[in-house]
Parts: structure tokens; sequence; C-alpha cells
């Protein structure tokens, strides 16, 4: 067949819109949205450009979708990046699927619309974040037992914990080492510091300053995910959360033994 070949022309076409619906649904994915929601997404593009799905697969490496237009079919897959949590990004690209879905838009047309919102969505700056994060976990210290002695050190734990968290995972680093690292300094921090002032909670205080770990979303999305009947993609989050509680309590055992604590 050559180049003018109407079948290979619409194969082409089929390709982009699948390409460009796999990309929306890979980002919903990174940004902690639930499996139901990253497929309803993906059909709002697919339907708005023209074409109807077939078949949607969210793994957590990786995704595929099948698209339809007549007697053309046609399967396409996408590796995932990093898992992580950014609801602004992820109300956005709903918002874009929505958009998408009432018709008058080109494939190129959202694909540049979907490079400014990740580009131009706003992120808070990471001192704020810091500061954010820290006051929480010395804050939940408070309702969990902890003395005001070990305020402080909870706070300053838990805030620089995070910072560093965030500069290790924009440079690539390992999410299951950083879980390591993080819960090393943060609970090592905060038991050095809440024993120096002579705080009666050091123990309840190292594990305080770790709570910015607890990956609250991805447990979160595991549960829903099995209940919606995906539970291909529920088990691989439960497992990352596991593994991610496993390397932090390994870092907050290390601080302890470094401190001389049981």
């Amino acid at each position: 067949m050559t180049s003018d070949d109407p079948v290979r022309r619409k194969h082409r076409e089929l390709e982009k819109i699948a390409m460009t619906a796999l990309r929306l649904a890979r980002i919903l994915t990174e940004c902690g949205a639930r499996v139901k929601v990253v497929h309803e997404g993906a059909s709002l593009v697919v339907r708005g450009l023209g074409v109807e799905p077939v078949g949607i697969r969210t793994g957590y490496a990786s995704q595929e979708i099948t698209v339809r237009s007549g007697e053309n079919t046609i399967t396409r897959m996408m590796s995932m990046g990093s898992h992580g949590v950014n609801h602004r990004l992820d109300h956005v690209m709903r918002a874009l699927a929505v958009r998408v879905s009432q018709g008058g838009m080109s494939v190129e047309m959202v694909e540049r619309e979907m490079d400014r919102l990740v580009k131009g969505t706003p992120r808070h700056p990471l001192w704020l974040v810091a500061l954010a994060v820290g006051l929480a976990c010395a804050a939940f210290g408070r309702l969990l037992g902890i003395d005001w002695l070990a305020f402080g050190p909870v706070f300053l734990g838990g805030g620089l914990g995070q910072a560093v968290r965030m500069l290790l995972l924009r440079r690539g680093v390992n999410a299951y080492v950083v879980a390591t690292v993080i819960a090393f300094l943060a609970s090592a921090m905060a038991g050095f510091g809440a024993h120096l002032l002579g705080s009666g909670t050091v123990n309840l205080a190292m594990m305080a300053a770790i709570l910015l770990l607890v990956p609250g979303v991805p447990i979160t999305n595991a549960q829903t995910d099995i209940m919606d009947g995906y539970p291909s993609m529920g088990s691989a989050r439960a497992v990352s959360v596991l593994m991610v509680m496993i390397f932090a309590t390994t870092g907050v055992l290390i601080a302890e033994w470094l401190l001389g604590m049981r």
C-alpha cells in the first residue's frame, strides 16, 4: 500500500488520538488519580476526538489503550513515570478531558494544552511545603502524646526531612532509598533534640517526625481501585505502600541504634 492509502492514513490518525489519550491517562495516574478516574478521562478524550475506546488497561509501570473508528482499530502502549500526588495538575487535567469531550479540539490543540498545563500549573514553594509539613508532624505528635519539649524538635525534623525529600526526588533518587534516608534524618533529629531538651517522649517524637512519609493517597487509592474492580493496580499500589513503610522503619531503627535507644 502507498502512503496515500486511506487505511494507513486512518491508522496514523488513530495512533495520534491513542497516544494523546494515553498521555493524559499517564499524567493523571502519576498525579495520584484513581484508575476509574484515569479511564474516564482517557475515554472522554478519545470520544471528543471522534473515535471510540475499545479497552484501556492501567498498570503500575505502563498503560495500554485500544481505539476504534469504523472497521479500523489500533492498540498503543505508554510507559509510566514516577508516581506521586499533585492535586492541582490532576484537577486541571480532568477539566481538560471534559473540554475535549465537548468537541471542537484537534489532537494538536489537546497536546499543546497539556504542555501548557504541565509547565504552567503552579506549585507551592519548597520552603512553604517544608514549613507546613513540619508543623503538621508536630501537631500530629501532640495528638499522639508527645510533650511540649518534643514539639520543636519534631517540627524541625519533619520540616527538614520534607525539604530534603523533595530535593532528592527531584534528582531522581529511588523513592524507597529516599524513604530510608528521610526516616533516619527526621527521626534522628527529633529524637536527639527531644533528648537534649529533657523530653519524656523521645521515642514517640521520633515516630511523629516521620509521619510525612505515610503514603495516605496511595493507601486510599489501593483500597478504592480494588473495590472498583481493578485488583492488579490496587495490589501494586498496596505493595508500593508496604515497601515505603518497610524502608521508613529501617531508617528509624538505624537512628534508634545510633542514638542508643530502643
